[in-house]
């Protein structure tokens, strides 16, 4: 049985225009087994899509709400789910 799972998170605050997804994504990589995206919204929000071993995207999602992002993070929302797939990496969308 596999524990791997999807992670859905909406980041909201001043996260946009501060480096926010390439800080997300170099996490991403840095924790490793983990592939996804992080895309700006139109609303200001950030969507982090992490798929990999539940830790990892724990750890991820620990990482967005910690004190070390850039900008300054309001409020993360999140889902879990079950993995879908079709990701090559973390991507910057």
């Amino acid at each position: 049985m596999s524990d791997d799972v999807r992670l859905v998170a909406w980041v909201r605050g001043r996260v946009q225009g501060v480096g926010f997804r390439w800080f997300t994504r170099a996490r991403a990589l840095e924790l490793g087994d983990l592939s996804g995206f992080a895309l700006n919204l139109g609303d200001g929000r950030v969507q982090v899509v992490a798929e990999g071993p539940r830790k990892r995207c724990e750890d991820l999602l620990d990482w967005l709400r910690g004190a070390d992002t850039p900008g300054t993070v309001d409020g993360v929302t999140e889902i879990w789910d079950t993995p879908r797939g079709g990701y090559e990496g973390f991507a910057i969308r």
